[in-house]
C-alpha cells in the first residue's frame, strides 16, 4: 500500500515534469522555425546549421533532435510561415483601421513569405511529390484568407469586386520572382501599385 502511495503521490510530478518538457521543445521547435525562416532571407536554403542554431540561441543538439535532416527543416519552416500568414489575415480585419488596411497589411506579410518561398521551392524541387503537397496546402490555407480581405475592401467600397484571390495572390507571387537572383529588384514598389490600381477613387 505504502509503494502505490507514493507511485500515486509521484505521478502528478512526473506528468508536470513532461507537460513542461514538452512546452520547452514546442518553445524551441517554434524558436528554431523563426530563425530558420529569418537566416534564409539574408542567407538562403542552404545556409549553415549552426548560423540557425545560434540565431535561435539554441544548440546543434537541439535542432537535429526537431529537424534530422534539411529536408525535415525546409518543410517545417514553410508550413509554419503558411500558417502565421494564414493567422495574420482575421487578425488584422479585427485590429485595421479599414479592409484595405488589413488587406495591405496582409500582403507585406504575404510578400515576406514569397521572399523566402522561392528559395524554399528549388530546395523542393528534388521531392515533386512533396512540393506538391505543400503548394496545396499554402493554397488550402491562404486562398480563403486572401478572399475574405478583399470581400471586406469591397464590401466597405474601398476596393474593385472584379478581382478574386487567386488571381491577386498569383499576380503578386509573379511580381516576387527574381528578388533571390537580383538585390537592385524590389518587388513591393510594384506590389503596391498594384494594390493602388485595385483602390476605388475617393
Amino acid at each position: 500500500m505504502r509503494r502505490s502511495a507514493a507511485v500515486n503521490e509521484s505521478s502528478p510530478r512526473q506528468a508536470g515534469s513532461a507537460a513542461s518538457k514538452r512546452k520547452d521543445a514546442r518553445r524551441n521547435q517554434q524558436t528554431l522555425l523563426d530563425a530558420a525562416a529569418a537566416v534564409f532571407v539574408t542567407s538562403g536554403v542552404d545556409a549553415p546549421v549552426r548560423e540557425i542554431a545560434a540565431k535561435a540561441g539554441v544548440g546543434l543538439g537541439t535542432f537535429y533532435r526537431h529537424f534530422p535532416s534539411r529536408a525535415d527543416l525546409v518543410i517545417a519552416v514553410y508550413r509554419h510561415q503558411v500558417d502565421t500568414c494564414a493567422e495574420a489575415g482575421p487578425a488584422l480585419l479585427a485590429a485595421g483601421p479599414t479592409p484595405f488596411a488589413a488587406l495591405e497589411g496582409w500582403v507585406d506579410l504575404f510578400v515576406d513569405f514569397l521572399v523566402t518561398k522561392h528559395g524554399l521551392a528549388a530546395a523542393m524541387q528534388a521531392d515533386s511529390a512533396g512540393f506538391e503537397a505543400l503548394h496545396a496546402y499554402f493554397l488550402e490555407r491562404l486562398l480563403p484568407v486572401c478572399t475574405e480581405l478583399l470581400q471586406a475592401a469591397a464590401a466597405a467600397g474601398e476596393t474593385r469586386s472584379d478581382l478574386d484571390a487567386y488571381h491577386l495572390m498569383r499576380g503578386i507571387g509573379n511580381l516576387c520572382i527574381g528578388t533571390d537572383t537580383d538585390p537592385r529588384y524590389d518587388p513591393r514598389r510594384l506590389v503596391a501599385l498594384l494594390l493602388a490600381g485595385l483602390r476605388r477613387s475617393a
